[in-house]
């Protein structure tokens, strides 16, 4: 069976709250040779990906957006179960989100999957305020603080909190990366807003923040970023 297959039924299922269709699916894409990471980052995400436009589009009610995103965060959890975990690579991350249930469940399939590659991760979720942010980041001094899904009016206090970070010199270690949500739809904007790395995938961000441990802004991308109005741009079709 293809992947778009798959997609389509797992999509189905969800918008029904088909909790028992949903699991022969899920089940039937391991027994096709698909690994928990696989399904997780090929089909959860396309899924996930696939609800949250809609949903903003009003294409889906906001019951059948809930029922879908509350089950689909289930089969993300069963699937963490069945990851391979690597060895530890010495890096702690302090990861949050945006405060809806569509970002929640981004937020952990990233955070997962960062756990299985070998990260020690923090999950702090959504709706933290800036102050509980920056004592936890100045007491633990982790090694990322990543912003993970967050939608177009979190933006403000995303850029506030970046650049009160940069100031402060207790957090000059912290690298700053974020990715998935609104940073998938707006090209440039997160370093617009002063990050050290992004991604756009939960699998790609894995990937980046291995290669690039060290990679930190400059001070003029933070200048511009400062100055710059948070406008989400399209990218190019």
């Amino acid at each position: 069976m293809s992947l778009d297959s798959f997609i389509e039924r797992l999509y189905a299922a969800l918008i029904e709250g088909d909790r028992p269709t949903a699991r022969v699916v899920v089940d039937e894409c391991y027994a096709a040779g698909y690994t928990a990471e696989d399904a997780v980052c090929d089909i959860f995400w396309a899924v996930h990906e696939k609800l949250e436009t809609l949903y903003r589009e009003d294409e889906i009610s906001r019951l059948n957006h809930q029922t879908a995103t509350r089950l689909l965060r289930v089969l993300v959890d069963q699937a963490a179960s069945r990851y391979s975990y690597r060895e530890p690579v010495g890096r702690r991350v302090f990861a949050l989100c945006g405060p809806n249930e569509g970002d929640e469940l981004c937020g952990q399939m990233a955070v997962d999957l960062l756990e299985a590659t070998g990260f020690e991760v923090v999950f702090g979720g959504g709706g933290v305020a800036k102050d509980e942010v920056l004592a936890k980041v100045q007491s633990e001094r982790p090694d990322v603080l990543l912003l993970f899904g967050s939608g177009p009016s979190d933006l403000p206090a995303i850029r506030e909190l970046i650049d009160t970070i940069n100031e402060i010199g207790a957090c000059k270690g912290v690298q700053i990366v974020v990715g998935g949500g609104v940073f998938n739809r707006a090209e440039g904007l997160a370093e617009e807003i002063g990050a050290d790395l992004w991604a756009e995938h939960p699998l790609d961000l894995a990937d980046v923040m291995l290669e690039e441990p060290e990679r930190k802004a400059t001070a003029d991308q933070r200048t511009v970023g400062a100055n710059a109005p948070v406008r989400p741009r399209k990218k190019a079709a």
